[in-house]
């Protein structure tokens, strides 16, 4: 791959496949309709991919780290499949939300891990994702731009949100219109 300049910090269940609750299965993995495309497209813009998700099944033993690992590698089976791309990084917290760790949305601690590690500018990052704990990581992370799919649950926690301060920077149907959007913005 070529280095870029870039980083799409994406959401994982919800975002970019349907979430049936605790994933734990490489078999059960569906990608939405027309994520592959939309990745391939950022890949085309410059972007690496890199997937934040809090994965607390782990903590709980609803599921073992190598299945998660084998799911990751189905999700870029599939993406290859469809559209010759695949994710570039996957940064997990497998922490408990009771545990306090500071690696679990809404904080910003694993995007700005990433991001350093690749010398990437945060105003050179986008975090999309369906709940609010992703467009507050975004948000607190400095990420140029926050978008919130209304996949997954971005339809009932926008519908149950009350007043929040992390509003993000757009509001997207999927992942295609929401990186359609990012794509004419600059960055």
């Amino acid at each position: 791959m070529t280095p870029t300049d870039k980083i799409a910090f994406l959401d994982r269940d919800g975002t970019l496949n349907f979430d049936p609750g605790y994933l734990n299965r490489p078999d059960e993995l569906r990608l939405i309709p027309g994520v592959a495309q939309a990745l391939k497209n950022l890949k085309l813009a410059g972007y690496d991919l890199v997937v934040v998700s809090n994965q607390s099944g782990i903590s709980r033993g609803l599921i073992e780290p190598l299945v998660l690992e084998q799911i990751h590698a189905r999700m870029n089976e599939l993406l290859l499949l469809e559209s010759g791309v695949e994710i570039d990084e996957f940064a997990i917290c497998p922490h408990h939300p009771d545990e306090g760790c500071v690696c679990r949305k809404p904080h910003p601690t694993l995007l700005l891990e990433v991001a350093q590690r690749k010398s990437i500018l945060m105003n050179r990052t986008v975090m999309i994702g369906d709940k609010y704990s992703d467009i507050s990581a975004g948000i607190r992370a400095g990420c140029r731009y926050t978008i919130q799919v209304l996949t997954g649950a971005g339809t009932s926690e926008r519908a149950n949100q009350v007043a929040s301060a992390d509003e993000p920077s757009y509001i997207a149907e999927d992942l295609a219109r929401a990186v359609s959007w990012l794509l004419k913005k600059p960055i």
